[in-house]
């Protein structure tokens, strides 16, 4: 009767261990989530303050909107993702575009969406950070024995990692034509 109990006793505790653990990866991508949301709701200010001055850039400014659509519309992890790979991609295009237009880069307005875009992904990095820890800690204790038994009854998976693009360390490619 004492084995059986502590059996039980081991499973419990090896159970609370992986909950602990996968709502410390939730909480992780709930402070991405609020970020990105941020920085989607900023994106419209900056397109209309940024119309004005370039308006043969439409394409520019067009990709720049289809991520922030995109990542609005996401409903899955990797779909939320890839659409802030991309809109990354698209706003360092969109900045570069913008440093053509001293009327623009001396714009308050402007220069004011800049600062705030720049600190909010500074601190959506910070978040893709703790994720990322949130999320190893997770994937260990998922994947080392006896807790593997245990995650695999209870359906407790692996979590995917916030990664960058393939392409990501590369310079991008800024074409004003």
């Amino acid at each position: 009767m004492a084995i059986i109990a502590v059996i039980v006793l081991f499973f419990i505790i090896i159970y609370n261990n992986l909950t602990k653990k996968r709502i410390l990866v939730r909480e992780g991508w709930s402070g991405i989530g609020t970020f990105l949301q941020q920085r989607n709701d900023m994106i419209p200010n900056l397109v209309e303050t940024v119309k004005g001055y370039a308006v043969h850039e439409s394409n520019t400014l067009q990709e720049v909107v289809k991520w922030r659509n995109r990542s609005v519309a996401a409903t899955s992890t990797t779909e939320k993702m890839e659409a802030s790979n991309r809109m990354n991609e698209a706003l360092v295009n969109f900045f570069a575009v913008a440093e053509q237009y001293p009327d623009l880069k001396a714009n308050t307005n402007f220069l004011s969406l800049q600062a705030d875009l720049k600190e909010m992904e500074v601190s959506l990095n910070q978040s893709r950070r703790y994720y990322n820890g949130a999320v190893r800690d997770y994937n260990q204790a998922v994947a080392v024995f006896p807790n593997n038994i245990i995650s695999g009854m209870f359906g407790f998976m692996a979590e995917p990692f916030f990664q960058e693009e393939a392409g990501a360390g590369a310079v991008p490619r800024v074409s004003f034509s």
